[in-house]
């Protein structure tokens, strides 16, 4: 009768066992799959973040060129607001994905570069897209 007993648990313990398997192949798959999908919206998220801030980059050199070449007294505020701009470009933490600031810094760059365009009076259009970025006006 002892065997009989065993063999019945066994029958109706094999749903639970089962469902206790799967769930945990299911969390193991599910975990593997997790970093896989994290990482690859991390690196499509820091792209469009670099490639942004590259390009304001790439704005305020190519304006700090051009303001020093034709420089008049007016534009000490201009290049003193591109300098900044250029400051905060030049600190922002591009190697810690982790620090806590990291978008107030962005917003606090997208921002200067906003006070820079107005001041030379330039209407910039940034765009990021699937084909890459860019910078017009």
């Amino acid at each position: 009768m002892a065997g009989g007993q065993d063999l019945f648990d066994a029958i109706v313990m094999a749903d639970d066992r089962f469902h206790g398997q799967g769930y945990q192949e299911g969390y193991e798959e599910g975990s593997s799959l997790g970093i896989i999908e994290g990482r690859q919206h991390g690196t499509l998220h820091g792209a469009k973040i670099g490639s942004e801030v590259g390009c304001y980059q790439g704005f305020a050199f190519a304006w700090r060129g051009l303001l020093r070449s034709h420089a008049t007294g007016k534009d000490s505020k201009k290049m003193k607001v591109l300098e900044s701009l250029l400051g905060m470009i030049e600190n922002f933490p591009y190697d810690d994905p982790t620090y806590a600031k990291l978008h107030e810094d962005l917003d606090r760059i997208r921002g200067k570069f906003k006070q820079l365009c107005s001041l030379l009076n330039v209407q910039p259009d940034f765009k990021i897209s699937v084909e890459g970025s860019g910078l017009s006006f």
